[in-house]
């Protein structure tokens, strides 16, 4: 059976018009920036984003990149201080991203923060890239295009060599200017945070806002692409492999659960067991729980394999004893 590739289509209005039109509904699709292909779904839709992880084969939900065409948009995603809107001045378009509070009414997937409360934007200076961000007409969530673990693609059949059929369509633009990802900058705090090097160097954003700190890096608990602790929790505690739950506990369940007892409030993951469904829901229905006053919320086993391993690893830092 010959493999099936994803098309190559190029940058032309009606090639540009298709891409925004299978960004708005749901598919995932490739295109270049200066630094790397990204593989690009809605941020504003959890399907999209869930299948992001799962087409990379992403072993957590590390917090993804907005990508937006211009500042004003950012600035509806994000809460920009003097800093951050200077540094945007000076930069974009172009390889710095920005992690900033996300806005309450930025209308994100919670996993694209991976259930933080601040969110990464940048605004990518390659041409190609503009022009498929306003074709979507939305923020675009976009790491790089390629298996997890793999080199990042700086081509089209990079992007195919690595993805195959995960991806609906590659926006072909030559090969990429930079070709190492995006400087990322932590604006969250006092003192701003240099969370991965890149192109934008430090001494370049020194100069502008003043000594930064570089972060020793934490892969286990990431604040953006490439590092955070227990944000993951809800305020009630969680308890993890519950088959029923008590009726002041709220529940949160996997599959077919018409026959499972007890519980305040319940919400599903999925109930036909499909993990991407489970992901995409995993952050709102937690947060949805919280809110509900219970005294813990109960959680049904996800099975470990695929995206329930990421599902686990974040059920796991929600459940750990609180300092």
């Amino acid at each position: 059976m010959t493999e099936k590739h994803p098309d190559i289509i190029p940058a032309t209005p009606a090639g540009l018009a298709r891409a925004g039109e299978a960004l708005r509904n749901g598919e995932l699709v490739a295109f270049p920036t200066e630094t790397v292909y990204g593989l690009g779904g809605d941020a504003t839709d959890d399907r999209a984003v869930a299948a992001i992880f799962a087409a990379k084969g992403r072993p957590q939900f590390n917090p993804l990149i907005a990508h937006v065409p211009d500042l004003e948009s950012a600035e509806a995603i994000a809460v920009f201080d003097e800093r951050a809107v200077e540094l945007a001045h000076q930069f974009w378009p172009g390889p710095l991203t920005l992690v900033l509070p996300r806005r309450d009414d930025a209308g994100l997937s919670l996993l694209v923060s991976a259930g933080l409360d601040s969110v990464a934007v940048r605004v990518p200076g390659h041409p190609v890239a503009q022009a498929v961000l306003k074709a979507a007409g939305k923020p675009i969530a976009a790491p790089s295009a390629n298996r997890s673990g793999a080199v990042s693609p700086t081509a089209p059949h990079h992007v195919i060599e690595s993805l195959g059929d995960r991806v609906s369509m590659v926006v072909a633009g030559g090969k990429c200017q930079v070709g190492v990802e995006s400087t990322v900058l932590d604006l969250t705090g006092e003192t701003p945070v240099l969370l991965r090097p890149g192109a934008v160097l430090r001494e370049e954003i020194e100069r502008l806002i003043g000594p930064i700190q570089v972060s020793a890096g934490n892969p286990d608990a990431p604040k953006s692409p490439g590092q955070l602790e227990s944000h993951y929790a809800p305020n009630a505690p969680v308890r993890l492999n519950a088959t029923s739950a008590e009726e002041d506990e709220a529940f949160l369940t996997f599959g077919p659960d018409r026959f499972v007892r007890g519980g305040k409030a319940r919400l599903n993951l999925s109930l036909q067991g499909d993990l991407n469904e489970a992901a995409a829901n995993l952050f709102a229905h937690l947060r949805a729980l919280d809110q509900e006053g219970a005294r813990a919320i109960a959680v049904m086993p996800i099975p470990d394999e695929g995206l329930g391993v990421a599902i686990n690893d974040r059920l796991k830092r929600a459940a750990a004893p609180r300092g």
